[in-house]
């Protein structure tokens, strides 16, 4: 694995940093795409790990496809399979990749399918094509990177034991559980979610500026943490085992990704 640094913000110090982004195309006056590039420009290792819900509920409707729910989580069958991989993998990924080109970076799109990159297993059989991440490999990563580009990810996943006629080969797998498998796979300095709130509120709602493991744990467990900040919290939990730190912050803040990067108090830190 590559052990090589990159530099930081202001601190001299190269860092490989995972960024979990939101899946559509980012809005007019959105800093994410400068706040990355920004990083590239100063010497950094960003990896980009993008999610596609929104752009998938949509395209399953144009296919005349009823959306399917089961305890909040989409049920995937074939036809909703191939929507989410067409759209993850190919359109939101791609203009992604093009939105970064446009900003002068250097970026090339992958799957979790790609070298096998992310590799998994069924869910639940009741939710279909939805797999659960078993492993995940550092190497079609860090080939991106060595190669001083920006990788940018789709979260899908190989399936570890495909029927035999070979038609579940690719799983849907949820992208903030993919950026802390990759996150950790990689040894990452640092793990951030981008997210359209301050970051990990308190049963009061007020922001918590920092936890520990056992903490987000707690927060779940009891309930106060709801719908999609679990996922996030639970792959920060999980990477900062191995990854320097995780961050949940507010990518609607010009410059926060930045802040975060640089070590200033912005949004929850999970260590």
């Amino acid at each position: 694995m590559t052990t090589s640094k990159a530099r930081g913000p202001g601190d001299g110090v190269v860092k490989t940093i995972v960024i979990k982004i939101g899946g559509s195309t980012l809005g007019e006056g959105d800093s994410t795409i400068p706040d990355i590039v920004e990083l590239w420009n100063q010497g950094a290792r960003p990896i980009v790990v993008h999610g596609g819900g929104k752009v998938i509920s949509d395209w399953v409707v144009k296919q005349g496809i009823q959306p399917e729910f089961v305890r909040g989580l989409r049920r995937t069958d074939r036809s909703t399979l191939d929507v989410a991989v067409a759209v993850l993998a190919g359109l939101v990924n791609s203009q992604i990749v093009a939105e970064f080109q446009a900003a002068g970076a250097s970026a090339i799109g992958i799957s979790g399918v790609s070298g096998g990159l992310l590799q998994a297993e069924i869910l639940e059989e009741e939710l279909g094509y939805v797999g659960r991440i078993v492993k995940a490999k550092a190497a079609p990563v860090e080939a991106i990177l060595d190669s001083g580009s920006i990788p940018v990810i789709a979260p899908t996943a190989l399936h570890l034991y495909p029927s035999e006629s070979g038609e579940d080969r690719i799983l849907n797998v949820n992208a903030d559980t993919s950026a802390g498998h990759i996150a950790k796979a990689v040894r990452a300095d640092q793990l951030v979610f981008q997210t359209d709130i301050e970051g990990v509120l308190d049963a009061r709602r007020r922001l918590i500026p920092r936890m520990t493991r056992g903490q987000a744990s707690d927060l779940v467990s009891g309930g106060i943490a709801v719908g999609g900040m679990i996922p996030k919290i639970e792959a920060c939990a999980d990477a900062v085992t191995v990854v320097g730190s995780g961050h949940i912050i507010d990518g609607r803040i010009a410059g926060a990704l930045l802040a975060c990067v640089r070590g200033e108090d912005i949004g929850t830190r999970i260590v």
